[in-house]
């Protein structure tokens, strides 16, 4: 294709441009619809004037149906406190496997960026399907083996899943839409665990058990099932266009040593993501609190433990969808959309966190209760509390991924960011879970979540605040070298102008 041939209507977005050393401005080719459609490629077409199938975010919407049936289901059982089984410890142990093999899941990003999306996701799909299987056996059986080789099984699919995710999120939006791809795949994945709660809180009101039935964990196996057929249905990276008619382009067969060094940059050269660590570390900490400690600690009955959940990851799409809408605000730099960010994830969260003080200093591990039902008095509060937890989850998250977008559009770079977002989450929520398992007192893991969530906010403030630029330098971000051939290199700014007028 010309180099003439450059898409004047897609340029709503910034252009990312870079001076070269000899003075030469690079700058992204963009091309108009009608130059993909030109490909003949079906998936290049536009039908009934929807976007063509090749659209980063028709890719990421199929991405969030994956997620939607994998890890929504997984989300909806772990919601219920104890995995839905009857023997919390077990789910304890399970869990303790699966994070400390998912914390080892550094090495995720290269993996992904040498087979490529589709392969992983469906590889992730199978590790959710024997998670749910070994429950249901669990249930039928007491087979105990099962559920912790499942557990680390899902461990290293997991780690394919997140990288995946967070490098498609990061890499597949242009600069002024990293919040909306998030908010879009957010809110998708967690409509999924929204409507797998559904399935136990139909259950439990119907037969009034404490614990999920094999007829639910049966239903999730089924719907796991589908999401690695959807996994299957998804393009390679380089035939994906960008909302403003740029390429998505990953280094064709990357060689282990490139990607090792590539990673080798990411950990040396660029400290400043070691700011973002605790961040990292925080982001699944609260989940053994909220999921086994706050809804499945013996206050509610399974009824109200599902009602519970369902309305936590309904709040994370609230959550999600707030924070993406701040964070993409045009009104203002993406410099100070990323401090406005940080002002309103840290002000909700203290605020969250500072009303559920007074919840967990009514009951602890050796307290005597009688589990609560949705139609007793005084549940009402403890369900906002839990929602309004949801919402901050989906926040802290969107802005961990948003901040890691602001530092890199290369697909090689953001998969290792996203890899070692997800070890770090991991190795951490193993910890915890063993805490738990240990009958580590609730307010002990109640007062870390709280302190970490706060402290790990305040040490990311010297990259929010001063490191994040308005936008990603092309050279410095590696781009030239991926996209090859999708770049335009233009003498002087006055001659880039007149291309611009002549397009």
């Amino acid at each position: 294709m010309s180099e003439e041939k450059i898409n004047s209507t897609f340029q709503e977005s910034p252009v990312e441009v870079s001076p070269a050393d000899d003075g030469e401005i690079l700058e992204v080719r963009h091309y108009t619809p009608q130059e993909i459609a030109a490909s003949g490629k079906w998936y290049d077409q536009r039908y009934f004037g929807l976007p063509s199938y090749s659209n980063s975010l028709v890719q990421v919407v199929m991405l969030s149906f994956v997620l939607f049936l994998c890890p929504g289901c997984f989300n909806a059982i772990t919601g219920l406190g104890g995995s839905g089984i009857s023997d919390a410890v077990v789910a304890d142990h399970q869990n303790i496997a699966l994070y400390c093999t998912f914390s080892v899941g550094i090495y995720s990003g290269i993996v992904v960026n040498k087979l490529g999306p589709k392969i992983c996701l469906m590889i992730g799909g199978s590790g959710y399907l024997i998670y749910v299987a070994s429950l249901l056996n669990y249930q039928r059986n007491q087979n105990v083996g099962f559920c912790i080789f499942a557990g680390a099984y899902l461990g290293v699919c997991a780690s394919l899943t997140w990288a995946v995710q967070g490098s498609m999120i990061m890499s597949y939006s242009s600069e002024d839409r990293k919040g909306l791809f998030f908010a879009v795949n957010w809110i998708i994945f967690n409509v999924g665990t929204v409507i797998g709660s559904c399935i136990p809180l139909a259950q439990a009101i119907q037969t009034g058990t404490s614990s999920a039935s094999t007829g639910t964990f049966a239903a999730f196996m089924a719907l796991v099932g589908c999401g690695i057929v959807v996994a299957s249905l998804l393009l390679p990276m380089d035939k994906v266009y960008k909302l403003d008619g740029s390429k998505v382009v990953a280094s064709k067969y990357p060689s282990i040593k490139s990607e090792l060094k590539g990673m080798y940059h990411v950990l040396v050269r660029e400290p400043k993501i070691y700011l973002l660590i605790p961040m990292f570390a925080t982001s699944n900490w609260y989940y053994t609190y909220q999921f086994n400690d706050f809804n499945g600690g013996g206050k509610f009955d399974l009824k109200a433990r599902s009602l519970n959940s369902l309305l936590y990851w309904f709040s994370q799409m609230v959550g999600a969808l707030l924070l993406g809408v701040i964070l993409d605000w045009g009104r203002f730099r993406r410099s100070v959309r990323a401090k406005i960010g940080w002002v309103v994830v840290f002000v909700l969260g203290m605020a969250i966190w500072g009303g559920g003080l007074k919840f967990q200093l009514g009951y602890d591990r050796d307290s005597k209760l009688t589990a609560m039902s949705f139609n007793d008095r005084g549940y009402i509060g403890p369900m906002f509390l839990y929602m309004f937890y949801g919402m901050f989850d989906a926040m802290y998250q969107s802005f961990i991924i948003w901040i890691l977008g602001s530092m890199s559009n290369n697909p090689r770079k953001t998969a290792i960011y996203a890899s070692l977002y997800k070890s770090f989450q991991s190795a951490f929520a193993a910890i915890v879970w063993a805490l738990d398992s240990r009958k580590v007192s609730f307010m002990a893991l109640f007062g870390s979540s709280w302190g970490m969530c706060g402290g790990s906010l305040l040490i990311a403030v010297p990259l929010v605040f001063f490191m994040i630029t308005d936008h990603t330098d092309m050279e410095k971000d590696g781009m030239k070298e991926i996209l090859e051939d999708d770049v335009v290199v233009v003498k002087t700014i006055e001659e880039r102008e007149i291309k611009a007028e002549d397009a």
